[in-house]
């Protein structure tokens, strides 16, 4: 499952421009919803795969956690992880403001401003990362030092 007709997000357009190789996925054409079974169309490991969320501190900052779409965001960690008390999940409605992107379609790349952002550990133990291209229905796969040259992250134990 390759892009179609070329077709180019702007995460896709970012990465260009830094220079970055990268693969990208479509997936339009599926019944998919959940990460789990974006993942299974694209015939892809579900912990290779990745799913961007947003979430709000107590402080009222924001904080992005992109972590394994088999898996759940553990709030306590995630908030140990950025040095607040508390945090939870932004409302769906909030998120499009926020960001620039809808829920399913949210990317850690091209967001209308950068957020402190975490990825799970887990990254580590693969050469690429699978995450969406901010758009429903496309992917990208590019390695965790090339997304590095792209955004600050840090990775922790998130899950």
């Amino acid at each position: 499952m390759k892009e179609k007709n070329n077709f180019k997000t702007n995460v896709m357009r970012i990465l260009d421009s830094k220079k970055i190789t990268y693969k990208s996925y479509c997936y339009a054409d599926t019944d998919a919803i959940s990460g789990v079974e974006v993942a299974s169309a694209l015939n892809q490991n579900p912990k290779q795969v990745f799913k961007t969320l947003v979430t709000v501190a107590k402080s009222k900052q924001n904080y992005i956690f992109v972590i394994p779409v088999e898996k759940e965001l553990d709030l306590k960690k995630a908030a140990k992880s950025v040095g607040e008390k508390s945090i939870e999940m932004i409302k769906a409605k909030d998120l499009l403001a926020l960001t620039g992107y809808i829920h399913g379609g949210c990317s850690p790349i091209g967001m209308k401003k950068f957020f402190q952002t975490r990825i799970d550990e887990s990254a580590k133990n693969f050469n690429t990362v699978i995450f969406s291209a901010g758009k429903i229905g496309y992917q990208v796969e590019v390695s965790i030092e090339d997304l590095a040259k792209v955004i600050k992250f840090k990775l922790d134990d998130l899950c």
